[in-house]
């Protein structure tokens, strides 16, 4: 048997999601427009945010963030997706899978740590709110967020530097449609187990982790909201927090499907679906789950807008 190992393998086959040159013309035009509308969706956000005063917030603050982060490792992964979708080669060097990977890995464990600095928020804004300006200071906010890009950025340098020292043998096709960790780990020939005790704990450490400090957070804001008397005092303390929870469910549900397991038991089709699902569109629908769900951003949305329709008229 003829062994590859990272020296001289220059390149990886990216298999993709299908062999169906129809089915493959439908996901274009279908991830296309989904990853047009995570574009401007969270460019759209970050722009509102920044550009009304009202929405300079600790909440906003995040929520700008995480429009940032899912905007990032969308573009990190749909492009050459799309691509791989058009051309029948589907190559990517061996460098371009790794530089992949990486970022995904980063962006992704630094989203799981922002949104759990967004439940503190909530729980602070809901358990104490006469301290939340003091606690939800512009330093603690910078510095949740600034420990929450070094630990995603840190997870994903270890991880990446791991599985550089992986040998491959007779194949380089990846069965999925971007470089992940478990499909690579399935493609090596040599024993992996170390490697996945690794990624296991390092991965593990922050989901879980960060999934404690939501639990924790949502266990509080629940009990402080069952305490208040009138009903319509309920459901603002809810409505505060339950864009950030659906965007939790969604996000952690996935993540915890696919990379919370031993590689052995890696399902192909299954773990694509959810892979497309955390990749592709979760970074859409954050967009639209924030605002959709939310009466400031409508508003500063609406502000904007007839601010420019007043701007052409004076032209």
């Amino acid at each position: 048997m003829e062994r590859w190992n990272n020296t001289n393998v220059s390149d990886f086959i990216l298999v993709g999601l299908t062999d169906s040159e129809e089915i493959q013309v439908v996901l274009f035009n279908l991830f296309l427009l989904i990853y047009l509308i995570t574009v401007l969706g969270n460019a759209g956000m970050i722009l509102i945010i920044r550009l009304d005063p009202q929405l300079h917030t600790p909440m906003y603050f995040f929520l700008s963030h995480l429009s940032f982060i899912d905007l990032s490792y969308s573009t990190v992964i749909t492009p050459k997706a799309l691509e791989n979708l058009l051309i029948a080669k589907k190559f990517i060097s061996y460098g371009g899978c790794f530089t992949q990977m990486y970022f995904f890995i980063s962006l992704a464990a630094t989203e799981c740590c922002l949104l759990s600095s967004m439940a503190y928020d909530r729980y602070v804004a809901i358990c104490n709110p006469l301290q939340y300006p003091v606690i939800m200071s512009t330093v603690r906010c910078c510095s949740l967020t600034t420990a929450a890009y070094v630990i995603g950025f840190l997870d994903s340098i270890i991880i990446v530097v791991v599985m550089n020292n992986l040998h491959f043998c007779n194949s380089n096709v990846i069965h999925h449609f971007f470089c992940d960790t478990i499909p690579i780990l399935a493609l090596s020939c040599t024993d992996t187990h170390n490697i996945e005790i690794i990624i296991f704990i390092l991965a593990g450490s922050t989901l879980v982790a960060s999934l404690i400090t939501v639990f924790v957070s949502y266990v509080s804001i629940l009990s402080t909201i069952l305490k208040i008397n009138s009903t319509s005092g309920k459901q603002k303390a809810f409505s505060t927090c339950a864009s950030h929870l659906l965007g939790v469910t969604i996000f952690y549900g996935t993540m915890i499907f696919t990379y919370l397991k031993p590689s052995r038991s890696y399902s192909l089709g299954k773990d694509q679906v959810a892979s497309v699902f955390y990749t592709i569109v979760i970074p859409m629908l954050n967009p639209l789950i924030y605002s959709l769900r939310n009466k400031d951003v409508k508003n500063a949305l609406l502000k904007v807008m007839q601010k420019r329709k007043s701007t052409r008229h004076l032209r």
